[in-house]
């Protein structure tokens, strides 16, 4: 058994395997006692065959075939793994993962040959990076200390005063540099394991895009993933979805816009895709404006975005969750919805999901 999904006995004789108070476990009656002497049993000491011969000493009513059966649906729930499998990374990587690998452990729900399966497609992952500001410089480094194999980042800007209690990325001696050419600096220094490069540039347009994510872009192939935090121009977002449905590039994104803080999950060709779900909460919203009114105006947009190293950072973080996500299967994320947090609200749960809609211009069955 997974040390992270422990099993324990509660008062009415069940056995409760995995982190229930999570909403991740799982609750088996077990009336004869047999099942708790099972998870007992699987301890990593016992090969599968003195694991059902230690259960049916104690219980010889019990099958072995039930017993194995058992055992089966603990593996495919992802409450197990094998203790004697091998650890594929060197002793500095095994080290310098110690506590992440076991964090991927406790979310993964699926059957994996080692514990470090979920790490090592990490290592092999390539991303495309758009924008190296406060919610792209947190998820740059999130994603870099995780050990992402390749991260090449993407940034027209330089650094600025005004960026530094958001963006802490950079450094006062940054002023004036080019926000690519520091970040690729900084990143580098945190995990040399990981490919940093950089280009000075800014997406004008759905070509550019198409430009930035060709096959022949990453050093080392395809890009899996692109992540963008860039905010501008205004269309970004709407030439990414398109961009990346037409190249069937998974993407994630992620912003601020006050105390509301979102990231977007988005796969071409499972759920709704970014316009979709746009319309959704076009839909959802009753803003009840007067009539000549842009919705805009219910949600101001200012010529600067507010912001701190709080909603950055928030930002950023829950932009790198997706990525690792994505890229790992840990957790899995069924596609095509957006979560979040409002600070105004703690307690408020942000979560947008629509279903995939037969009339969107981007991903609809009609013409495009």
């Amino acid at each position: 058994m997974k040390p992270e999904h422990r099993a324990y006995r509660t008062v009415d004789g069940h056995v409760r395997i995995g982190s229930v108070v999570y909403g991740i476990g799982a609750e088996i009656a077990d009336p004869e006692g047999w099942v708790w002497l099972l998870v007992e049993a699987m301890d990593g000491s016992r090969d599968p065959a003195a694991v059902v011969a230690c259960v049916r000493e104690a219980h010889p009513a019990v099958g072995a075939d039930d017993v194995r059966q058992a055992m089966a649906d603990l593996l495919a729930a992802g409450f197990v793994e094998d203790a004697a499998a091998p650890v594929p990374v060197s002793d500095r990587e095994r080290e310098r993962y110690s506590r992440g690998v076991p964090l991927l452990r406790w979310m993964d729900l699926g059957p994996r040959a080692s514990a470090w399966d979920a790490q090592l497609q990490l290592r092999r992952a390539r991303v495309l990076l758009l924008g190296v500001g406060g919610t792209g410089g947190y998820a740059a480094q999130s994603l870099v200390a995780s050990g992402v194999g390749l991260l090449h980042c993407v940034d027209p800007d330089v650094v600025e005063l005004s960026n530094l209690n958001r963006q802490p990325l950079y450094r006062e001696a940054d002023i004036g540099r080019p926000k690519v050419e520091a970040a690729v600096s900084f990143l580098r220094a945190l995990n040399s394991d990981v490919t940093v490069t950089g280009e000075r540039r800014e997406a004008r347009g759905a070509d550019e895009l198409r430009d930035l994510v060709g096959p022949d872009r990453s050093p080392q192939g395809r890009y899996d993933l692109l992540v963008l935090a860039a905010d501008r121009p205004t269309e970004l977002r709407r030439w990414t979805n398109r961009v990346c449905l037409d190249a069937g590039l998974p993407w994630v994104d992620a912003g601020y816009r006050g105390p509301l803080v979102t990231a977007g999950v988005y796969v071409p060709g499972r759920g709704a895709c970014w316009e979709c779900l746009r319309a959704g909460e076009a839909d959802r919203r009753e803003l009840r404006l007067a009539p000549g009114q842009d919705e805009e105006v219910a949600s101001p947009r200012l010529p600067w975005n507010p912001a701190s190293a709080v909603t950055a950072g928030l930002s950023g973080g829950l932009l790198a969750h997706a990525a690792l996500a994505l890229l790992t299967g840990v957790p899995a994320l069924e596609p095509g919805f957006r979560f979040g947090v409002n600070l105004m609200v703690p307690g408020d749960r942000v979560h947008q999901r629509f279903p995939r809609r037969p009339d969107c211009p981007a991903c609809g069955d009609g013409p495009r």
